[in-house]
């Protein structure tokens, strides 16, 4: 009687150990988003992997699928610059036709004018500015014997591209609240902004006269930073 019921207690603690799970611990994140999943030791790699996706919410994985098809497609239009700016081009018009509809949201058109603005002067700036860094090497040619350095702009027209398209993607969501809607004289703005504009373009312009360099290449490839310091060295 004593050895059955050793061998039964031996039993029963046999099954109750395999019973038990060995908790192991795998990690996935998504979107700074920790997620924690306890798995038996028995369970197979296309389970684990399954028991993973599950435990991912469905908005998260929705965004993550979202992120990737929008990447996809802004890879590919990269060397596609023609259409990407017509189809800002598009956008911008949509957003003047809605100001003009609406007779409003002028502090939102003046907060876009002054945020494109200082894009434009990023992109018609070098990235090495030689007011501020003067590198053995680095800066551009003022002579026509030096070496051509390509232009290096501090904003890439890439980007440059991206950030407009979404500062009026932006304003023009937020045209969709009337709290925004301040009502103000326009044409004030309007003439301020005008100002500003010709203020800026015309630092700009002279800080691109002082140190020889164009932002922009017509025709051959290289021969706009040399072709205007040549002219400076015949004056």
């Amino acid at each position: 009687g004593k050895s059955e019921t050793e061998e039964t207690e031996k039993n029963g603690k046999e099954k109750k150990k395999e019973g038990e799970t060995e908790q192991k611990v795998i990690c996935f994140s998504s979107h700074d988003i920790l997620f924690i999943e306890t798995l038996a030791p028995t369970d197979s790699a296309p389970m684990a992997e399954a028991r993973v996706e599950s435990a991912v919410p469905p908005f998260v994985k929705w965004c993550s699928d979202f992120s990737r098809v929008f990447q996809y497609y802004l890879d590919r239009s990269v060397p596609q610059p023609t259409l990407r700016w017509v189809g800002t081009l598009a956008a911008v018009l949509l957003f003047a036709l809605r100001i003009y509809y609406v007779q409003g949201f002028y502090v939102v058109s003046y907060g876009l004018g002054i945020y494109v603005l200082n894009l434009l002067i990023q992109f018609l700036s070098p990235k090495i500015d030689p007011e501020l860094e003067s590198l053995d090497g680095a800066s551009l040619p003022t002579k026509t014997s030096d070496e051509f350095r390509p232009f290096i702009r501090r904003l890439p027209e890439f980007k440059f591209w991206y950030t407009f398209t979404k500062a009026v993607l932006v304003a023009s969501f937020l045209t969709l609240f009337p709290v925004l809607d301040v009502p103000v004289f326009w044409p004030i703005l309007v003439l301020y902004w005008i100002v500003l504009f010709v203020l800026t373009m015309r630092k700009q312009v002279m800080h691109m006269i002082k140190y020889k360099y164009v932002p922009f290449d017509f025709g051959k490839k290289g021969t706009s930073v040399l072709k205007l310091a040549a002219s400076h060295e015949t004056d």
